[in-house]
């Protein structure tokens, strides 16, 4: 028997009602997203409305014109994320199956995406109101953390996105056929690493929390460096729990059983790994120009 934690009894769905013949559902999920962009919103009307935080003492933009940049972030982290997911992680597939690509509530986003689409949606939305970048971009990348840690727990209570079989104490006994197939013989359990519990305490909890540091230190009167440190910041995060975290299953092969996108005589790097690598470097950069 493994000694590990049996998963807690939880629904995906907090409560679902049936109307004109029809099922409708609030999921952990989708309530994750609504909480987290309203503590993003609160968190970004908190700072702009403290003056002495920004260089010059002017805040990047008004109360009004969060909320507008807001509608625009909505629309970047969907479009992208869902983008993202086809286009890095199946793209055979969707390429067969375009009409498939609008199932958001299917599952299939991708973190990479999403920022992608937020950072596309912040530049023309800041081009067209005539906002600084780099503070703006501060500004959300200050209002993120908490949204990134309730998503991850959104996806622990799914049972989605667990990470490779392990032996550690605090594995977890995932539900579900494909959680439990790690090869054992049939009568044993497969724990396995919580990798979500993991992305949410670094990319959320850790990383918020450092972020506000900074902030506390005068961070944000040297534009692109909240933003440098969130982006590098997730980017690290991200490439360490991908050591834990279980592959795509389309990266999965009987030559290749780690998942590893790129890789060369057993050793190499998953696909999110090489989406960070850029993120790290990206975010390094700002940091360094933020300095000058």
């Amino acid at each position: 028997m493994v000694a590990a934690i049996p998963f807690p009894n939880l629904s995906p769905e907090i409560f679902s009602i049936a109307l004109f013949g029809m099922e409708f559902a609030l999921r952990w999920y989708a309530l994750a997203y609504i909480v987290g962009i309203l503590i993003g919103w609160r968190i970004a009307l908190s700072v702009i409305a403290r003056p002495a935080l920004w260089p010059a003492h002017t805040p990047p933009m008004s109360k009004p014109q969060v909320e507008d940049l807001l509608t625009w972030v909505i629309l970047g982290v969907i479009l992208g994320g869902r983008l993202g997911y086809v286009l890095f992680y199946q793209p055979g597939y969707y390429l067969h199956n375009p009409a498939e690509i609008l199932l958001l509530w299917q599952g299939g986003m991708s973190f990479h995406g999403g920022l992608l689409g937020v950072v596309i949606a912040a530049w023309i939305w800041t081009a067209r109101q005539g906002a600084p970048k780099l503070s703006t971009a501060d500004m959300m990348a200050l209002a993120t953390p908490p949204g990134l840690l309730l998503g991850r727990l959104a996806n622990f209570i799914n049972a989605e996105l667990w990470g490779r079989p392990t032996d550690a104490p605090w594995g977890v006994i995932f539900p579900g056929a494909r959680a439990q197939d790690c090869g054992q013989a049939v009568s044993d359990l497969c724990a396995r690493h919580p990798s979500q519990l993991y992305e949410a305490t670094l990319e959320g909890l850790v990383l918020g929390l450092i972020l506000l540091v900074l902030v506390r230190r005068g961070a944000l009167q040297h534009p692109g460096r909240i933003a440098g440190t969130f982006i590098a910041g997730y980017g690290t995060a991200r490439f360490i729990v991908e050591f834990f975290r279980q592959p795509d299953a389309q990266f999965v092969t009987e030559g290749n059983p780690l998942g590893l996108a790129l890789h060369l005589g057993g050793y190499g790097l998953t696909q999110g790994q090489l989406l960070s690598l850029p993120m790290i470097l990206i975010g390094l950069i700002l940091i360094a120009r933020s300095r000058r």
